[in-house]
């Protein structure tokens, strides 16, 4: 489902992990205020213990995938942790992600930026507030491993250049509900 949210658009599902491949409905994130609210939208939708994905993408600015396997802690990948932080339900993610030292939970992300990007970060953190978010990838790029899409392939598609909502069509194909995802947009 398309969010209007002041002018900006959304795009949220949650892929269910079923004995019969993955269940995908388009979601509502007017709700979600925080992560723990995102955990139960996800653990809603829940067979079981099975793993629970919410794909989240902004006009074509950035994508996140959350994962949640029963109650386990919720594991998060953003493809822009900057833009994403410009944003109601990215900075949701982020501001998760990062903590008062701009240092992710996943480890030192300096290797995340270059000058160029040290300097596009250093113009956000002046107009919006949201310093020590990194410009590019956030989070655990592992979260799909198991499912067949290796973390250099996600980081791959986070990539410059890389469009979100393609390279959420690509993971869904990867993923084996391309099609079942493709419905739902």
């Amino acid at each position: 489902m398309i969010l209007g949210v002041s002018l900006v658009a959304y795009f949220a599902a949650v892929l269910a992990r079923t004995e019969d491949g993955w269940d995908v409905s388009e979601t509502e994130l007017d709700d979600v205020e925080t992560l723990a609210d995102l955990a139960d939208l996800a653990r809603g939708s829940a067979q079981d213990d099975d793993s629970v994905l919410i794909f989240i993408e902004q006009e074509d600015s950035w994508f996140a995938i959350v994962r949640v396997d029963g109650e386990d802690d919720p594991r998060i990948f953003v493809s822009d942790g900057a833009a994403a932080a410009r944003s109601s339900y990215g900075s949701v993610l982020t501001d998760e992600l990062v903590d008062q030292a701009g240092e992710s939970e996943f480890g030192d992300l300096d290797h995340l930026l270059d000058e160029e990007a040290e300097a596009e970060e250093q113009d956000d953190e002046d107009a919006d507030g949201r310093g020590g978010v990194p410009v590019g990838p956030l989070g655990d790029a592992h979260l799909l491993t198991e499912f067949g899409l290796a973390a250099d392939e996600l980081l791959a598609l986070s990539g410059e250049g890389a469009v979100p909502g393609d390279a959420l069509e690509e993971i869904a194909e990867a993923l084996g509900c391309g099609e079942v995802l493709e419905a739902v947009r």
